[in-house]
């Protein structure tokens, strides 16, 4: 690497942009390389979908509340910035699927909709016996031929039927994309299960033969396993941590960028939009897509994007007093049939999930409202969907209660829609990036997963990208 000091521009402060700048600085300091690494953010805080707020002794996560405990990159990071003594798994329970006006238990066994273990699945009231006999035709059905790839939805409903989709699968699937698994890509979001097809024809025994044995407690009986963590202090002290970390970077913040030139320089010029320019020799674009192609558009590139849908969602938090939803069935909370009436899509009750977030005598209910196709409540009014939401709660808790507070916070265009055929248009992009603009470099959630631990991925890997091409 030459010895005139290199110039990084990290866009994007949510935890993608976040990951990218502490690697880099890390390096730059253990290789002694005196990379100048700046971060810009457009908007007025970093963190991005995580924003905890502290109220009244309660934690409520007004974006993303935890991450998989299986992805180990988040829980590595945590530990490296000095809060590992703040992780906690959530506390297991009985998870339900609203159908038809009532709260049937997820069946034991079930992973991601898929069943896997005979005795609940047959006894549950979520399928009929008609579907759960299409359901068996798994055992003896074909593998899915060619390698392109296929809509989630089409993929599911081949293997297990229509009953097992709607009532099951999309109901879960739905709350972790917010989108329409007709047209969500399996290969961009669960390529695992085409693996199992292919490798075990069926799918169930694919998983069943692949899943880890389950712990077992001192009597010999199996114990639930936690499948998430978070942090007590909040997800938004990692966001803090991480910019207290970053303290010889330049972090600008309220700032956007608008274009991307070839300087003479043989750097990169950066024009923000308060009319200032800054150079650089790499680039990490950590922004949603269609932020991205604003940029770019001019160049003909990610044209592939444009269209590409992100769907608008809400949460909505809202803290009871105890008494007030004494009728609560014991559990973690429940997830919307797409058949059901209700316009919410989940209820995650917090305070049995996290019961560090909540204070003595107090629950704790997160909801959400908003997916593919039915997002226009997220345009209403604070008021009007803290109305909705009660009324659907009344309906399907017996809950009449007036909430102590709500907290009522949108995401537009927050959930990007990997749709079918989305790895290949994501590999032309990176392509035709790489042969016009080297060192210039795409991640974050609308690229290679949308979850915590799939961005602080490409956050590693755009900075081991950048160091790599600095040293060329």
């Amino acid at each position: 690497m030459s010895s005139v000091k290199k110039k990084v521009v990290i866009i994007g402060g949510g935890i993608t942009g976040l990951t990218a700048a502490y690697k880099l600085d890390k390096e730059s300091k253990r290789r002694g390389l005196g990379l100048e690494i700046t971060l810009i953010e457009s908007s007025h805080r970093l963190g991005g979908k995580i924003h905890t707020v502290h109220k009244d002794g309660f934690v409520i996560e007004k974006g993303p509340d935890s991450f998989l405990e299986r992805k180990k990159s988040m829980s590595r990071l945590i530990q490296d910035v000095g809060l590992g003594d703040r992780l906690v798994p959530n506390s297991t329970g009985q998870a339900f699927i609203l159908m038809n006006d009532k709260l049937h238990p997820m069946p034991g066994g079930a992973i991601m909709g898929i069943p896997t273990q005979i005795k609940p699945f047959i006894t549950t009231d979520l399928v009929s016996m008609t579907g759960k006999l299409r359901a068996a035709a798994d055992f003896v059905l074909p593998c899915s031929k060619g390698a392109g790839d296929q809509a989630l939805g089409s993929f599911f409903r081949r293997r297990l039927g229509n009953e097992i989709v709607e009532n099951m699968i999309e109901p879960l699937l739905s709350g972790i994309y917010a989108g329409d698994i007709d047209q969500i890509s399996l290969k961009s979001t669960f390529p695992q299960f085409y693996q199992l097809e292919q490798e075990h024809r069926s799918l169930i025994a694919g998983i069943k033969k692949t899943a880890p044995s389950p712990q077992v407690d001192q009597d010999g009986k199996k114990k639930k396993k936690s499948m998430f963590l978070t942090l007590t202090s909040g997800l938004q002290s990692l966001v803090d941590t991480l910019e207290e970390k970053l303290q010889d970077a330049a972090i600008h913040k309220g700032v956007k960028i608008e274009s991307i030139e070839h300087a003479p320089s043989g750097r990169y010029s950066l024009k923000m939009n308060n009319g200032e320019y800054i150079e650089a020799d790499s680039v990490v674009f950590a922004v949603p897509h269609l932020a991205a192609h604003s940029i770019f558009h001019k160049k003909n590139l990610l044209s592939q994007f444009k269209d590409v849908p992100a769907t608008s969602v809400a949460t909505v938090a809202m803290a009871f007093p105890k008494a007030a939803v004494a009728n609560m069935l014991d559990g973690t909370g429940f997830v919307v049939s797409r058949n059901s009436d209700y316009t919410i899509t989940a209820c995650t009750w917090t305070h049995n999930k996290w019961p560090h977030t909540v204070p003595e005598g107090k629950v704790l209910l997160r909801c959400y409202v908003g997916r593919a196709g039915d997002e226009a409540v997220v345009d209403l009014a604070d008021d009007q969907i803290e109305a909705i939401v009660l009324n659907d709660l009344n309906r399907i808790m017996n809950l009449d209660a007036k909430p102590d507070w709500t907290i009522v916070t949108r995401w537009i265009d927050a959930m990007p829609q990997y749709t079918v055929g989305h790895r290949e248009r994501l590999a032309d992009v990176r392509n035709e990036m790489q042969r016009t603009f080297p060192g210039v470099y795409l991640a974050g959630g609308s690229y290679d997963g949308i979850g915590l631990p799939d961005c602080i991925d490409q956050g590693e890997k755009a900075a081991d990208n950048v160091l790599d091409y600095l040293e060329r």
